[in-house]
C-alpha cells in the first residue's frame, strides 16, 4: 500500500505540473477567466493532494484499514474532483455541456473531506 500511495502520489503530482502548464499556456487562448480559475483550482487541489498522499505514505506504514481508507479516499477524491473539472471546463470551452459530471465534483470534494476527517480521527485516537 505504501508504494502505491508512493507512486499515484508521485503520478498526481506529476501531471499536476503538466496540467498546470498546459493551462497556463494553451488552455489561456481558449478558456474565459471564470474557466480559467476553475481549471487551476483543479490542479491546485490536485497538488495539494499528491504532496499529501507522499507525505502520509512516508510517515505511516498504511496497514491499517483506517490508514487504507484515508488513502482510498484522498486518491478516489482528487480524481472525481479535479479530472470533472478538467472535463466540465474544457469541454466547456468547445461547446459541450457535460452535465452528468455536475454531481461527480461535489463527491470527489466529499471523498476528500472524508479523508481529511479520517486522518483527523487518526491524530485523536492516537492521543487517547
Amino acid at each position: 500500500m505504501v508504494l502505491l500511495a508512493q507512486g499515484i502520489g508521485a503520478l498526481l503530482g506529476l501531471l499536476a505540473v503538466v496540467f498546470g502548464a498546459f493551462g497556463a499556456h494553451a488552455l489561456k487562448k481558449s478558456l474565459n477567466n471564470d474557466q480559467l480559475k476553475s481549471f487551476e483550482t483543479g490542479v491546485k487541489y490536485q497538488m495539494y493532494h499528491a504532496i499529501l498522499l507522499l507525505v502520509l505514505s512516508f510517515n505511516f506504514n498504511l496497514d491499517t484499514p483506517l490508514q487504507q481508507y484515508m488513502i482510498y479516499c484522498f486518491i478516489s477524491g482528487i480524481f472525481l474532483f479535479s479530472f470533472s473539472i478538467y472535463l466540465l471546463v474544457i469541454g466547456k470551452s468547445k461547446g459541450k455541456h457535460m452535465a452528468f459530471l455536475g454531481p461527480v465534483t461535489p463527491l470527489g470534494g466529499l471523498l476528500l473531506v472524508i479523508g481529511w476527517g479520517l486522518l483527523l480521527y487518526s491524530f485523536i485516537a492516537n492521543l487517547v
